[in-house]
């Protein structure tokens, strides 16, 4: 699609919004935005993604009234640099927050989007999870700031929030979403559109943090839910991919992941993270994960109906998606989300936007998450700098289709968080049906598969000479990625 086409179909959906909410009987106005992102949730951990036995009713609301992505990806699968890349719509290696080491005074300089929409006329705020390093104080771009340091705590945080830090008791999903309830509220009366960023700490553990922000693992990270729903999925069976492979085994057909593996496992290295090791995938760990987004939903049906009642439902956009995910022992992973398989690069990816989006849709296109800035002030009708890598998907979400991604790039450079994964970095490329993933220090194990006939990955067909040239052609495409991410 040309530019001036893309111009013209944008100013359509702007038109399209502001005659939407005055058919409504509410004044014209550019769209209100929420973008919602959950700590560690993976793409199939709600009810309309089919999971057999979890109530995420309010989530399943924005699938239902909104779109479904299918083939929503993260640009990397670890919670820092992806925040960083969905707040600036770049790749870690132009952006600089590589890894989950702290990055507190660099995270203050990012150019992200809300600096954007609060230059061009949007009311802006930020609560929750930052983890850009350990610092709570407010960043440039926002009008109205709660956070925590570094993880945070599950219940009785410390919050900075109206300048200063103080112990606030509660549960932390809950406290985010009271402050986020407050901040909608005084928007919806003001003059201006608003924009609010929501980072939930859960689905993530409460895990035992050092005085230099380091983890420690001798002590197991705990998924403890609100108590209202404790126990309310005892005794259910947790779903396993056909890709698990049980604790202390070793996956088959996959080198990289073996050599990681065993030296996780080794007798000196497991001795000192057993307790993380074991508790990692436990059903009873599953399950703990699974009542901690019981709060999550709970705040989404309160968050949509403080809109209703404020009367800018039909003139808000709901964006809900995640950081990363995690794995369940697929593979034989535990603990980690960094590596480049489906279970930990799939993003759960739904968007409410009733002027918009045909309720119920399901897009099958491409997407990253450093797409999620561009496509936001695209639809604020906000300025998209040239330093955004993301294309924006909103012609997507209209059924218009635009430009859209034959494939999208994931990397990874290693963090000193876990010792067995230092020698994991990689650069991958993933089209709809295949994906090539480029180990650095070791390209002897390089991987090819075939995301159709093997959906789960678990055999490396690299070396198949009658898919040699779908391999090269990756290949090429990975290298012109690379160049592009770190901007030459």
């Amino acid at each position: 699609m040309g530019r001036m086409n893309r111009r013209q179909a944008l100013k359509t959906i702007g038109a399209s919004l502001a005659l939407e909410a005055g058919s409504r009987g509410r004044p014209t106005a550019r769209p209100n935005i929420i973008l919602i992102v959950v700590d560690d949730m993976r793409f199939d951990e709600f009810g309309a993604a089919g999971h057999p036995w979890l109530e995420t009713p309010n989530i399943d609301r924005l699938a239902r009234e909104g779109a479904l992505f299918t083939q929503a990806i993260h640009a990397i699968p670890l919670c820092s640099p992806n925040r960083a890349s969905i707040l600036t719509g770049q790749y870690p290696s132009r952006h600089g927050v590589a890894g989950n080491e702290a990055r507190s005074q660099l995270s203050h300089r990012l150019e992200t989007f809300p600096r954007e929409l609060q230059r061009s006329g949007y009311r802006t705020g930020f609560v929750g999870k930052w983890h850009m390093g350990n610092d709570a104080t407010p960043r440039p771009g926002f009008d109205y700031w709660v956070s925590f340091a570094g993880q945070g705590a599950i219940i009785d945080p410390q919050l900075h929030e109206n300048g200063r830090m103080a112990k606030v008791p509660g549960y932390i999903t809950d406290l985010l979403t009271d402050r986020s309830l407050t901040f909608l509220h005084t928007a919806a009366a003001g003059h201006q559109p608003f924009f609010l960023y929501l980072g939930h700490k859960a689905i993530h553990p409460d895990a035992v943090q050092r005085n230099d922000g380091s983890l420690d693992l001798d002590v197991p990270s705990r998924f403890i839910p609100a108590a209202r729903h404790a126990g309310r999925y005892a005794g259910k069976t947790v779903p396993r991919r056909a890709n698990y492979v049980p604790p202390d085994q070793l996956p088959a057909g996959n080198a990289q992941v073996a050599a990681m593996l065993a030296r996780k496992y080794a007798p000196e290295t497991r001795a000192r993270y057993k307790a993380e090791i074991d508790a990692s995938s436990a059903d009873s760990t599953v399950r703990g994960r699974a009542e901690m987004l019981l709060s999550i939903d709970d705040g989404l049906g309160r968050i949509m109906q403080q809109l209703e009642t404020d009367g800018v439902l039909d003139n808000t956009i709901v964006l809900f998606t995640s950081d990363n995910g995690y794995f369940y022992g697929e593979h034989g992973l535990s603990v980690e989300r960094r590596l480049p398989f489906e279970e930990a690069i799939k993003s759960p990816l739904l968007v409410r936007a009733p002027a918009l989006v045909k309720p119920g849709s399901r897009v099958d296109a491409l997407v990253s998450s450093v797409d999620l800035a561009p496509t936001i002030l695209d639809l604020a009708g906000a300025r998209i700098g040239a330093h955004i890598q993301g294309r924006s998907f909103a012609l997507a979400l209209t059924g218009a289709g635009g430009q859209a991604r034959d494939h999208v790039y994931i990397e990874y450079s290693g963090d000193e968080v876990f010792e067995w994964v230092d020698d994991a970095g990689y650069r991958a490329i993933r089209t709809k049906r295949h994906k090539y993933i480029h180990w650095i220090q070791h390209p002897e194990r390089d991987a090819f598969h075939d995301l159709e006939t093997d959906p789960f990955e678990q055999t490396n067909r690299i070396a198949d000479p009658g898919l040699a040239p779908v391999v090269a052609e990756l290949k090429a495409k990975l290298r012109v990625a690379v160049a592009e991410a770190v901007g030459l």
